[in-house]
């Protein structure tokens, strides 16, 4: 399957010219439909080897930037691969508020890495939040969230060889040019383990804390309202 401009009719696709994806600017994962498309005259004089398109998402008509690959150029037409790279990725989300501050800085940069696809320096950055948070965490620290990790790997089915990458960023010794290089995919479980490990460790804990002091102080209202009205 394939998304191809021709000269005189535009772009055409076996997929009716949608595609689906979270919308950078709303969040939503919505349709997109293609907006601009460029003039095939153009691209089959110049014959790049990367073509960009912009889409229409349906949910708030934003306009969203794709790259595709040229497939092949032909007479009055050009072929495009439907995979495609987002210029402009949604920002991660995350309880911030829980984070030690200094760990919030780190991990907020490294979220901002991995939206605009500089995956290597997101696992830098992610070496230097745990780092931070493993001092945080105080003594045992380091151990408590490597237990995280490791059951997090157990819930989500990882194995062995794809998770490797992950625990060196996180656990190793080495310097920072001794961390491995990381393609799309690897970042991807190191950031959904990360998420995890923080929630684990600092969300969990201070919203669980703060449920009770809630609770506590609804009692505490209510036996002090008892003992006046007897």
């Amino acid at each position: 399957m394939a998304i191809v401009i021709e000269k005189d009719q535009g772009i055409k696709s076996e997929l009716e010219d949608q595609v689906g994806l979270e919308c950078p600017y709303c969040g939503v994962f919505a349709h997109m439909q293609p907006q601009s498309v460029p003039d095939a005259s153009s691209l089959l004089r110049d014959k790049p080897k990367h073509v960009g398109l912009v889409y229409k998402c349906d949910a708030c008509n934003a306009p969203v930037f794709l790259r595709f690959a040229v497939r092949q150029y032909e007479e009055n037409k050009v072929e495009l691969y439907r995979n495609f790279v987002e210029l402009e990725r949604p920002k991660e989300r995350f309880a911030f508020s829980y984070l030690p501050k200094h760990t919030e800085v780190l991990f907020r940069e490294a979220l901002s890495c991995y939206s605009n696809n500089n995956f290597n320096a997101f696992a830098s950055m992610c070496r230097r939040a745990g780092v931070s948070a493993f001092s945080a965490l105080g003594e045992g620290g380091k151990l408590r969230a490597f237990e995280e990790v490791m059951v997090a790997q157990d819930i989500a089915g990882i194995e062995d060889d794809a998770f490797a990458p992950v625990k060196k960023v996180l656990f190793g010794t080495g310097t920072h040019e001794e961390l491995p290089l990381l393609n799309r995919a690897q970042a991807g479980i190191l950031l959904e383990v990360l998420k995890d490990m923080f929630y684990q460790c600092f969300v969990r804990r201070g919203k669980l804390t703060r449920a009770i002091k809630v609770r506590r102080f609804f009692v505490t209202e209510a036996n002090n309202d008892s003992a006046q009205s007897a």
